[in-house]
């Protein structure tokens, strides 16, 4: 149903826009000639049709909810990106404000526009889902970076530098221009109005195929990544590696073997920090690069969590340094600097997790305006988070007992050489096993 809805909303867009230019062309221009593209996500749709010089840009709500006001932007991210933002007003008219920002902020007006966003108010629509529609010069870039913006509140006013409230949803997209707009296309649908398409989404599914030109498939459908969104992938990889892999190899091999071979640690350290430190500290770096790179100045919940996450990790590596290098030479029992090292591990883990999850679920279609990943990927994401805590309780069901029974022999056969030698000259991490680490 919910695909059957785009499909509609697509196909309405797209004729309305491709029907309203050919109607209005001055020179008669035939609607087999005309191009133009259109993308759909969550709120707000945009469509755009190429006139000869000239590109005509529709936006409208998909729905969901009552557009507040509706946003597009040319550029890859906000920053410095040129915006054309429109709203409805209560008399029944449309603003048309063009903004800029030096980054994640409310944008204001830009003084010296590159270009002139003439509203086309006899084609707009100022009620029901809304649909705003504007025509801008022709540039020539038939593949344009584009970002958009959609806001549930209206700024109540109709001045063109009205405050606006933070966005509902926003992100970044691209449209081919160079995509050929059927004649029945352009036709068949103008019938069918905008405001009507919750209404539309209740006919049968051969309504949903009347235009096979427009692109219903979401935000990601046949777009190849910017430089931006490559950064927030390789981001992805690194982190998830390093926290969903490595650092949790690291704990089973401690659990799993420590109480049969002195080997553990070294494999310990290695998985920990040898390997998942630099893997883990090049997908921060990535990840600051990308939130750079997007002139974001903004600390959500994501990026907070992961400052912390990292702060965690490392206050983790030298706890685990200061666990193997400083002994207390008499302990009568475990020291209590162990049990947090393997609880803070635990705590790291358990918000890498989290995080991963917030990473694909909603930073991705968030800050890229493309849809969500496979759901192939939450379904591994679900599996790996029932293995690891069971992997872990079952070594410590299978070795924790004797682990524990270990470490007490070899306090007291510490205790035994002390009482018999000057503990000075004494190897503190003697014995085959280093049960003490």
């Amino acid at each position: 149903m919910a695909r059957l809805l785009r499909t509609l909303v697509v196909s309405s867009l797209l004729g309305l826009a491709a029907a309203s230019v050919a109607s209005n062309d001055f020179y008669a221009r035939d609607t087999s000639t005309l191009t133009g593209d259109s993308k759909c996500t969550t709120y707000m749709c945009v469509a755009a049709v190429v006139n000869g010089s000239t590109v005509q840009y529709t936006l409208s709500g998909t729905g969901k909810m009552t557009p507040g006001w509706m946003a597009m932007g040319f550029g890859s991210y906000m920053a410095n990106a040129k915006m054309v933002i429109m709203w409805s007003n209560s008399d029944g008219s449309v603003t048309l404000s063009q903004r800029t920002a030096p980054g994640e902020q409310m944008p204001t007006l830009d003084a010296s526009p590159p270009f002139l966003a003439t509203l086309s108010e006899s084609l707009s629509t100022a009620s029901g889902d809304q649909s705003f529609v504007y025509t801008i010069p022709s540039d020539g870039n038939t593949k344009p970076p584009l970002i958009f913006a959609f806001g549930a509140t209206n700024p109540g006013s109709s001045a063109k530098d009205a405050t606006l409230i933070f966005h509902k949803d926003y992100g970044q997209f691209s449209l081919d221009l160079t995509k050929s707009l059927s004649a029945s296309a352009a036709t068949s649908v103008t019938a069918a109005p905008v405001a009507s398409k919750s209404a539309s989404s209740q006919s049968s599914s051969s309504s949903g195929s009347s235009t096979s030109s427009a692109d219903t498939g979401g935000a990601t459908d046949g777009i190849p990544l910017t430089p931006y969104q490559r950064l927030i992938v390789a981001h992805a990889i690194f982190c998830v590696i390093g926290f969903a892999l490595l650092l949790p190899s690291g704990v089973l091999v401690a659990r799993y073997l420590r109480t049969s071979t002195p080997a553990w640690y070294t494999g310990h350290w290695i998985a920990q920090f040898g390997i998942a430190g630099p893997v883990i500290l090049i997908g921060v770096i990535l990840g600051f690069k990308a939130a750079g790179s997007s002139g974001s100045s903004v600390l959500d919940n994501h990026k907070k969590t992961g400052i912390i996450i990292f702060a965690l990790y490392l206050l983790q590596c030298f706890l685990g340094a200061f666990i193997h290098f400083v002994k207390a030479k008499n302990a009568a029992r475990r020291p209590p600097q162990n049990y947090l090292h393997a609880i803070l591990g635990l705590v790291v883990i358990l918000l890498g997790m989290y995080q991963i999850r917030t990473g694909y679920h909603t930073e991705w279609p968030a800050y890229t305006g493309l849809a969500s990943v496979p759901s192939g990927l939450n379904i591994l994401w679900v599996i790996w988070c029932f293995a690891l805590p069971l992997l872990y309780a079952l070594g410590l069901a299978l070795y924790l007992r004797e682990q524990y029974r270990q470490e007490a022999a070899s306090r007291l056969n510490r205790l035994q050489k002390h009482n018999t030698y000057d503990m000075s000259t004494a190897d503190l991490r003697d014995g085959p096993n280093q049960y003490y680490e």
